[in-house]
């Protein structure tokens, strides 16, 4: 039986050789989505170590002289320009008399926080605001001969021990995000074209007239595609490796450094997804009656691995789902770049249960090739 496979295997990888271009877009995403990644991490930290100038309306700014200052020593001024934002701070005019009192003086931000685009400026300003009240408060307080210190009932002190590596969060789950779904998208154009694509050019019927059976026709287009899977998965993470070591993660404080044993260990608990990545792409394909349908339900079952990566990135649900398929794999790289160590019981469970989802698809997938319908697409 294997050596039929084996057979079958090497004419499955003969056809996407000479499918170049087939490929080729497929692995584009492997190479392709680091370097994107970088520079989007790039710009996006630029940003958050030096915040551009915020220009807003300040109305009544003559009676808070102090308080305009104090904005203008934040990148905060008030513009009359283009470019101001949408954002109104309204200085009460009883403002100089209760700063002068002691009492708490009345100031309005105007602005809309259901816009997107806006919400981070308002923050940025409310947050400067709070800032200039605490200031304001303390000094107050020493004019009265009262120390400040009175007002914090504790003194809390963290002893942040992560290591620099630990500390990525969200841009840990995004970076293992791209590397996951490079398992997906490396060999989707070659997972369909090698089943609805054979039946539309129909060589799929004039492979089912040798004797073969049909569990080995399913298992050699298998191993097939989850070589061009790995061979994806191999690509994006010795690009990433490079891409990411030119951001400048420092500036944050924590770093992302993928190593040799990150890379080895990635392709290891990589290769029962691209199995059964590989079984699922044959499987929907099947289940369309044309090329062009196949490519619909393909990219809307890929939604589900996806989800799962996503989940696992934004820290959702993540007690739960560290035992699914996906999500284990990708929480594992995650642990793997903090320097922890590997969740072994989440990552065996789920590494069998993809396994198990890899042996149900190809099955089902030889079952359907029984069916007249599947075979030309009736």
């Amino acid at each position: 039986m294997m050596k039929q496979v084996n057979i079958l295997f090497k004419k499955e990888m003969l056809d996407a050789y000479r499918d170049k271009r087939s490929v080729m877009a497929g692995l584009y995403y492997a190479f392709g989505a680091p370097i994107v990644m970088c520079l989007l991490f790039s710009v996006l930290l630029q940003q958050m170590a030096s915040p551009e100038a915020l220009k807003i309306t300040i109305s009544g700014a003559e009676r808070a002289p102090n308080l305009v200052q104090y904005l203008d020593s934040v990148d905060i001024s008030h513009s009359d320009e283009a470019d101001t934002k949408p954002i109104r701070l309204e200085i009460d005019d009883a403002y100089p008399q209760d700063m002068a009192t002691g009492r708490s003086a009345t100031v309005v931000i105007v602005a809309d926080k259901s816009d997107s685009k806006l919400i981070k400026s308002v923050r940025r300003l409310e947050t400067a605001l709070l800032r200039y009240n605490s200031e304001v408060a303390g000094l107050r307080l020493v004019a009265r001969g009262i120390d400040p210190g009175l007002m914090r009932a504790l003194d809390v002190q963290t002893q942040d021990q992560a290591t620099p590596d630990a500390k990525g969060g969200l841009f840990l789950g995004i970076v293992t995000l791209s590397i996951i779904i490079a398992v997906f998208y490396s060999a989707m154009n070659l997972g369909i074209d090698t089943s609805a694509g054979e039946r539309e050019r129909n060589s799929l019927a004039l492979l089912l007239s040798h004797p073969l059976s049909s569990m080995q026709i399913v298992l050699a287009k298998v191993a097939a595609i989850a070589t061009f899977s790995v061979l994806g998965l191999a690509l994006v993470l010795i690009v990433s490796k490079f891409a990411y070591a030119m951001v400048a993660w420092e500036q944050l404080g924590f770093s992302i450094t993928l190593d040799l044993r990150f890379i080895v260990v990635s392709l290891i608990i990589g290769i029962p997804i691209a199995l059964m990545s590989a079984s699922m792409l044959i499987f929907v394909s099947f289940m369309a009656k044309s090329f062009k349908e196949a490519q619909s339900y393909v990219t809307m079952v890929l939604m589900v691995p996806v989800g799962l990566s996503m989940m696992t990135s934004y820290d959702i649900a993540t007690e739960t789902i560290q035992w699914l398929p996906i999500a284990a794999q990708q929480y594992a790289m995650i642990e793997l770049i903090k320097g922890n160590a590997l969740p072994l019981a989440p990552l065996a469970v789920a590494s069998v249960s993809t396994l198990a989802l890899f042996g149900l698809f190809t099955y089902l997938s030889s079952r359907m090739l029984k069916s007249e319908k599947v075979v030309f697409g009736l």
